[in-house]
């Protein structure tokens, strides 16, 4: 154990995962038990956005930057109501949170919010280890507890594959958002809560939207009744396999003819809704360095992901096997933009990962539909992908029709 996790207090803990591999460490946070997903997010900063995204809701989470806690926490930079992770594991806590911004520890924060800790000194063991063996069910819990009695708890614990989230991290009941000060309101989108981040808000009010937050399972009818000019489906966590709702709600406002944006799970209903299948990935894209592929100019992006899911290619219920070289010849294929058809016409493949050849965008041709896998509300050094919020914006434009929105509302 380092000296800066012995630091965090005398109390030992131990990280459970579910083949049987153990690491021994000390409580950081909250102590008690706690199940989840164990993930590890390669971020060297924004701990405190990781912790209160809803798509890390159920998920045990490991950060790869050994330093964790420097800047401490404050109450600006939030993306939710609340801290959704099930578990946190890092390396070395910060013995002091060094930021004018501060206004208490992270150790403070988790053990107030409840949140299970643990400090190891193998994070990067456990990383390789996830790398190689995929993303598992995991526990933390006291030092005391048997390990062999804790594992079968582990391995009875609920997968994430099946797993629907979206409805417990949404919102239960619809808000609105308007532009700040001095900025007009130029279009009503409706914003189906996966999942949502309060980044998102913000770059779409800042645009002049008025955005009406709806609770994950609303129907494309409670869409549409708020006359909106686009529809937009968040972020969020779980299996987009078994959230049917969102997707029948999807279909709908594609059958409408409403421009539609989708981010992370929001593309991933959009794929399912297109009739495109989707798959867990092996051990999932999670920090703020991931080089994503516009295939319409080449471009690339450095973008912030959080996803385990991912949308499978058409015609395939599986990805490309990454390193055979096939998925390089699938990503050069797609380059020329084959479009596959769909219910609501032909659609493309617009962004992969050059990573590992995932689908990271599709697009309508001759509908104003599309959507990311990453997300383009947050800033992971470059601001590359905040621009596809003004894509959006001209859908919605040039969907309105002369002389009035696209359901003639009073502005």
């Amino acid at each position: 154990m380092t000296g800066l996790a012995a630091a965090a207090g005398d109390r030992p803990a131990i990280l459970v995962l579910e083949d049987g591999r153990t690491f021994r460490g000390t409580a950081f946070g909250a102590v008690r038990e706690t199940f989840g997903e164990m993930v590890f997010n390669t971020g060297m900063t924004g701990y405190q956005e990781t912790l209160t995204d809803p798509s890390y809701c159920r998920q045990i989470v490991a950060m790869t930057a050994p330093h964790i806690g420097n800047t401490g926490v404050n109450d600006d930079d939030p993306e939710s109501r609340r801290i959704w992770v099930s578990g946190y594991v890092i390396r070395e806590p910060s013995r002091v949170a060094s930021s004018w911004r501060s206004v208490r520890t992270l150790e403070d924060e988790l053990r107030a919010r409840g949140v299970t800790g643990i400090a190891i000194g193998g994070t990067r063991a456990l990383t390789r280890h996830l790398r190689e063996r995929g993303a598992m069910r995991a526990a933390i819990a006291a030092a005391k507890s048997d390990p062999a009695e804790l594992l079968e708890r582990v391995r009875a614990s609920p997968p994430m594959t099946g797993a629907d989230l979206a409805r417990e991290v949404s919102t239960p009941h619809a808000y609105t958002v308007g532009p700040p000060a001095g900025v007009p309101v130029r279009f009503d989108v409706a914003a189906v809560d996966l999942g949502i981040k309060a980044a998102t808000l913000r770059h779409l009010a800042r645009l002049g939207c008025r955005v009406h937050v709806l609770p994950a399972t609303a129907a494309a009818e409670q869409i549409l009744a708020v006359s909106p000019d686009g529809a937009f489906f968040s972020n969020g966590p779980g299996d987009p396999a078994a959230a049917g709702y969102a997707v029948e709600a999807m279909r709908g406002v594609l059958g409408a003819g409403l421009p539609v944006f989708g981010i992370c799970l929001g593309s991933q209903i959009l794929g399912r809704a297109l009739g495109l299948g989707t798959y867990k990935l092996r051990f999932g894209h999670r920090g703020v360095n991931q080089p994503v592929q516009d295939l319409r100019t080449g471009r690339v992006q450095i973008t912030s992901h959080n996803h385990g899911f991912a949308v499978a290619l058409p015609g395939s219920g599986q990805p490309p096997e990454p390193g055979s070289g096939q998925w390089q010849r699938s990503a050069a294929a797609r380059g020329r933009q084959q479009p596959f058809e769909t219910p609501y016409g032909p659609a493309v493949i617009s962004h992969v990962n050059l990573n590992d050849g995932v689908v990271e965008g599709l697009r309508l041709l001759t509908a104003p539909a599309f959507s990311v896998q990453y997300h383009p509300e947050a800033a992971p050094g470059p601001h590359d992908a905040a621009g596809l919020f003004g894509e959006f914006c001209e859908l919605m434009e040039h969907a309105r029709p002369a002389g009035g929105g696209l359901h003639a509302t009073a502005r």
